[in-house]
């Protein structure tokens, strides 16, 4: 069994792509365009005309893991509540680097701190409203 997650950007995809692939060194290995669809969106469907150049489908890698993202309906509002993505690593160094990054222009929920289960853990939402935590393994 596999769980994987999928994200709905509502328009911002490209540009989320684009900051996970700077800040994360993630890796695009399957993208596609809703004008690139070999069907046709069914007739009742709720993508507002002109986002044929949106992202319908991708799949990224981050480190050992794949998320899938897309840009959902467009609806410009992305929701991400619930729930939190959480980057481990056994170095110091790559998780200050992780959260400086996913900081900009985020907010900094808890600050990366000595805790009684890490010696590095910070929680962040990102610029599209994304919760990460960023922990270091023991």
């Amino acid at each position: 069994m596999l769980i994987e997650p999928y994200l709905f950007f509502e328009g911002r995809c490209e540009e989320a792509l684009a900051f996970y692939r700077q800040a994360l060194g993630a890796e695009v290995t399957m993208l596609m365009r809703y004008k690139e669809s070999p069907e046709p969106p069914p007739p009742d469907s709720r993508l507002p005309p002109g986002n044929e150049d949106k992202i319908m489908h991708a799949n990224v890698r981050i480190g050992d893991s794949v998320i899938m993202v897309s840009d959902g309906m467009c609806s410009g509002e992305a929701g991400f509540h619930g729930f939190a993505l959480s980057l481990s690593t056994d170095s110091e160094a790559e998780a200050k680097k992780w959260f400086t990054a996913l900081s900009e222009k985020g907010e900094v929920r808890m600050p990366l701190a000595k805790t009684f289960f890490s010696p590095c853990f910070g929680m962040v939402t990102d610029r599209f409203g994304l919760s990460w935590m960023v922990n270091v393994m023991t």
